[in-house]
């Protein structure tokens, strides 16, 4: 298989495990992930992180930033403007106190991997320069959970933008898996006078990378990825501009994409609906060491 998509080498016991019966699902945790993007002279690219080697997940694989929803923002009120939490509910589908914590992750996620913060103090301003000592104070305090973002933003007196935010997908781990979250991906424009930084803990290396360059790296087996980051990548190829993937957003499908696994002969399958190209069959042979199996 040419391609970057990986696996760990545990998944096809626990598929087997999972398929006998002898395995129980975890509940998926809920998570938000941000696609960020900035307009070049060739068209928009993405901002994205490229996990450390060291990772016992998925290392050497690039995704965006993002994590698990904190819980201290389902209900805390928090200064808000775009659309309102109902709309939210609405758009991903769970209910106002769960919208809210989750597009408090993506814009929390956002701010503590790549330094960007998609709040201002106003309802029609953004921060232009979320950076500085004690910026960086409050942001490393994030990171350690010793502050909510609801807290932060109370602090700092500011206005959670929802507007930059478009919901572009869903996408649920595996029963299979050990760990398993329930994500929603994001997209959003850098705001004017913002820039990335690596601020994330996992990652050794952040790029600005045009989509068609990142799935032509991929396919090329050069990059590696999970499938809910490559399909998104190739989703995002189709817009000339940031902001028109911003406004194509309203109408992205959210259906959530969940893994099946089976077992066929001695070797096990697993497919996601509606993304043939990930399909993987790992013989029996082949599940010492992980890595990619053959479509």
């Amino acid at each position: 298989m040419a391609d970057g998509q990986w696996y760990p080498p545990d998944w096809p016991a626990r598929i087997r495990a999972l398929a006998t019966g002898t395995l129980t699902p975890a509940t998926p945790k809920r998570a938000s992930t941000v696609l960020l993007l900035r307009d070049t002279p060739t068209g928009p690219a993405v901002h994205m992180l490229r996990r450390a080697a060291s990772m016992a997940f998925a290392g050497g694989a690039y995704a965006y930033p993002g994590g698990g929803v904190d819980p201290r923002d389902d209900d805390h009120h928090i200064r808000w403007a775009g659309p309102t939490r109902a709309e939210w509910s609405t758009r991903l589908g769970v209910d106002e106190t769960a919208a809210q914590a989750i597009v408090c992750a993506a814009v929390r996620e956002t701010y503590e991997e790549a330094g960007v913060l998609l709040a201002g103090p106003t309802a029609d301003a953004v921060v232009s320069d979320p950076t500085g000592d004690d910026w960086e104070a409050d942001r490393a305090a994030l990171v350690a959970h010793d502050l909510s973002f609801a807290e932060f933003l109370d602090r700092r007196g500011l206005i959670l933008r929802s507007d930059l935010l478009g919901a572009w997908a869903r996408w649920i781990t595996p029963e299979f898996e050990p760990r398993r979250y329930d994500t929603w991906f994001f997209v959003a424009v850098l705001p004017a006078g913002q820039r990335t930084r690596n601020t994330s803990t996992e990652a050794d290396r952040t790029v600005w990378i045009h989509p068609a360059d990142a799935v032509a790296g991929y396919d090329k087996g050069d990059l590696v990825m999970l499938p809910p980051t490559i399909a998104t990548l190739r989703h995002l190829t189709a817009y000339g501009t940031a902001a028109d993937a911003l406004s194509a957003a309203a109408t992205s499908d959210l259906t959530p994409v969940l893994a099946t696994a089976h077992l066929e002969g001695d070797g096990v399958v697993l497919r996601w609906p509606g993304h043939e190209e990930f399909t993987i069959r790992i013989s029996p042979g082949s599940e010492s060491d992980g890595g990619t199996g053959s479509v």
